[in-house]
């Protein structure tokens, strides 16, 4: 039995919509990168950019466990001298928590041109308002979501 692989023209894109409502963002951004990449189509293939579009909605009512919005900390550098800035997690995710969901995001996609390609594909937004309507996004079930 030969090994199945996908071809870019064979790809078909879908969309998906995440509430993130009461849910870790550890759990959100692993589940978006697993579908940012394609994992979770049987037709899955290391080199070839098989991934889909995903919106996720309500990234200010994300959950941060433990002491993780004081003690967690992004950190950055301009690229001056004396140029390290750092903000901790809970000053970020009250400015701009989509910033906070797309860093955690991207830092569990291949760091190559592959993963530069993939990332573009992610959508967020504060709340539930977003203008892809259009596109008739299918909604997802974050496994091991707090209620």
């Amino acid at each position: 039995m030969k090994t199945f692989m996908a071809k870019p023209a064979d790809v078909e894109r879908k969309w998906f919509v995440v509430d993130a409502t009461n849910i870790p963002l550890g759990r959100v951004a692993s589940q978006v990168a697993d579908i940012l990449t394609g994992k979770n189509k049987p037709t899955y293939t290391p080199h070839v950019d098989n991934g889909d579009f995903v919106i996720v909605i309500n990234s200010d009512k994300i959950v941060l466990t433990g002491n993780k919005l004081v003690d967690k900390k992004m950190r950055w550098h301009t690229g001056y001298i004396g140029g390290l800035k750092e903000i901790d997690y809970g000053t970020l995710m009250q400015k701009n928590s989509p910033k906070a969901l797309e860093k955690a995001v991207k830092g569990m996609l291949p760091k190559t041109s592959l993963g530069r390609k993939q990332i573009t594909r992610l959508h967020v937004y504060k709340d539930a308002n977003h203008n892809h309507q259009a596109q008739k996004p299918e909604s997802v079930e974050v496994k091991g979501a707090r209620n």
